[in-house]
């Protein structure tokens, strides 16, 4: 596959500077060698402190991250690992922000469990949900890493070193060690993957909080891992993203999969996670669409959203609420002026 061949000529060349560097000759290694023969000598962040995993339904578990941005205190942990155990193997959906996380992530898993790593899906190419993957490939280098196309090539093109840069910033080198590792198999709409006695059917709406997000269901167990396009007491970052994709993308998890258990990539899951998010993301469109239907400046937005009573109900305990409602305001006004023409 085209994605695969550059994933590890990617590797490749990384691992024949290092030994370069180091004085090596370089000499030709195989996917699952050139892991294992080099990397001990990158210099490595100190290792993730143990998050104890959480059971959400049988055989279904939750690494639920603490509230924050990537920060030294934190060293990069902002968003949950979720792993379920099946017949094959152990499938993660999102791997964390390094290959710290990732570690800490196996350790938990195998406090459960030793079977092997069967697959890694990433819903969306922001760097805390995908750049773990690389403790998955040492864990098994043949582990199938499953995403969407615009994921995929979004880490490939400038995501990847992006993200990577930025957490090494934002943690003081934290994750130092960690080599961008992108997804090596692509997923659409309707995929279906089987792992014995579960299955996992991808879902795809368009632009949500990213163009890119995957929302992954467990179809035996009713329960939607929904990524970042809902979250548990906190708004999701939707500078890349839309209001109006949201609330389809919404709608049409809710008719797929009605009554489903909705898992977060950051707070806890829960069955009314979609309609809390439904509702302070309507506060806030509706109150720049009224904004923009009254030709109002753009100035006085951020007043119209937090004169919703929706908004007003939200704002006392959706973490990071005052840093970034003028933001929010703004992007759903934009859009709505967008949508008005």
């Amino acid at each position: 596959m085209e994605y695969k061949s550059q994933f590890l000529a990617t590797r490749r060349r990384f691992l024949r500077n290092l030994g370069m560097t180091a004085g090596l000759s370089a000499v030709p290694m195989s996917w699952a060698s050139s892991v294992f023969a080099q990397e001990e000598l990158v210099v490595e962040g100190p290792p993730m402190p143990d998050i104890p995993a959480t059971e959400v339904a049988e055989n279904v578990y939750c690494i639920v991250s603490p509230w924050g941005f990537p920060s030294v205190e934190n060293q990069g942990m902002m968003s949950n690992v979720t792993f379920v155990i099946t017949e094959k193997g152990v499938v993660i959906i999102d791997s964390g922000a390094s290959l710290q996380i990732g570690r800490m992530a196996l350790r938990q898993i195998r406090k459960f469990t030793d079977k092997p790593i069967a697959a890694v899906f990433n819903t969306h190419y922001h760097g805390d949900h995908w750049l773990g993957n690389h403790a998955f490939v040492q864990e098994n280098p043949d582990v199938p890493i499953y995403a969407h196309a615009k994921t995929t090539s979004a880490i490939l093109s400038n995501q990847g070193d992006f993200w990577k840069s930025l957490m090494e910033r934002s943690t003081d080198n934290a994750i130092a060690g960690t080599v961008v590792t992108p997804p090596n198999e692509i997923v659409g709409h309707g995929d279906e993957i089987d792992f014995g006695d579960t299955t996992v059917r991808v879902h795809f709406y368009g632009t949500a909080h990213t163009p890119s997000d995957i929302s992954l269901e467990l179809v035996e167990k009713r329960i939607v891992h929904v990524g970042d396009i809902a979250m548990n007491n906190r708004i999701a970052f939707m500078d890349d993203g839309s209001f109006l994709g949201t609330f389809k993308a919404f709608d049409a998890l809710e008719k797929s999969v009605p009554e489903a258990f909705w898992i977060p990539a950051h707070g806890f899951p829960a069955y009314d996670l979609i309609e809390h998010n439904r509702r302070l993301f309507e506060g806030i469109y509706e109150s720049a669409e009224r904004a923009v239907n009254e030709m109002a400046s753009p100035g006085v937005v951020k007043d119209y959203v937090l004169e919703d009573e929706r908004v007003r109900y939200y704002a006392p305990f959706v973490n990071g609420f005052d840093e970034n409602i003028g933001k929010y305001a703004s992007l759903a006004f934009l859009e709505a002026e967008a949508a008005a023409f």
